[in-house]
């Protein structure tokens, strides 16, 4: 299977039809039909790592001040405990939570309405451990390359760029900032060279990368797709753009 990094933007990309969300639609049709996914989202950012094990994890609603319809979406699709206990015994000895409390946020679910909209596909997620650096998150994710090769799609959900303190809030559109598109540009070059060096240690990279990512979450899913490459696998990046001049929608596929 290919690996998916997804670039989710705005919750309200759930309810639309743009170029964003007919990407995604592409990418779901253009890969193998998955056994199972493998989920991480930027908005699972706790203390400890941790997988979904329930039969039916309920579609969280995990913002505000969205239209009442936004509220009223529903991703049903089942859980997979196999699955969870899978990715359980591949990052040992790292103490993985089977979590029956939490299930599909809407770094999730709001491609996947898109990607998979039968959502019969079982879809667990994985907590993204506040606790650790960029590398420790680097080298979990390598110990999931396993999947790929037993029909699990490893998705990944967040933004390349990502800082809402200089967004341009509401419907109007706005030119990219000078810093966000130097950052992806860069990024693209490193992916497309297969050198995850610079963009592991993204911190040491300098103003434009701490304007891109000014807290983790969001960049970090990129960085378990990445991981998941073999040596020479092909990258490509299926959907383009950014929104509020400083949200990448960027997607990444590996393989």
């Amino acid at each position: 299977m290919p690996a998916i990094f997804f670039g989710h933007g705005n919750p309200l990309n759930a309810l639309d039809d743009n170029a964003y969300t007919r990407g995604w639609r592409a990418i779901g049709q253009g890969v193998p039909r998955p056994r199972a996914i493998l989920a991480v989202s930027a908005h699972w950012y706790v203390p400890g790592t941790h997988v979904t094990a329930m039969d039916a994890p309920r579609t969280i609603h995990d913002f505000g001040g969205f239209p009442p319809e936004l509220y009223r979406v529903r991703y049903p699709a089942p859980g997979s405990s196999a699955l969870a206990e899978r990715a359980s015994a591949l990052l040992a000895p790292t103490p993985v939570g089977l979590d029956f409390s939490w299930g599909l946020d809407h770094g999730t679910w709001s491609v996947l309405v898109h990607a998979f909209p039968d959502a019969d596909i079982p879809v667990v997620q994985l907590s993204l451990d506040e606790r650790l650096d960029a590398r420790a998150h680097y080298r979990l994710a390598q110990r999931l390359a396993p999947l790929r090769d037993e029909g699990v799609l490893v998705v990944g959900s967040g933004n390349i760029v990502h800082n809402l303190h200089t967004f341009a809030w509401g419907r109007h559109s706005v030119a990219p900032f000078d810093w966000a598109i130097r950052f992806e540009a860069y990024a693209r070059e490193a992916m497309l060279l297969g050198n995850d060096e610079p963009l592991v240690d993204y911190e040491s990279l300098g103003e434009d990368a701490l304007l891109c990512a000014p807290t983790p979450e969001h960049y970090l899913p990129l960085l378990y797709v990445l991981a998941m490459r073999t040596p020479g696998e092909p990258v490509a990046f299926p959907v383009e753009g950014v929104d509020g001049g400083s949200i990448s929608m960027l997607s990444v596929r590996v393989g």
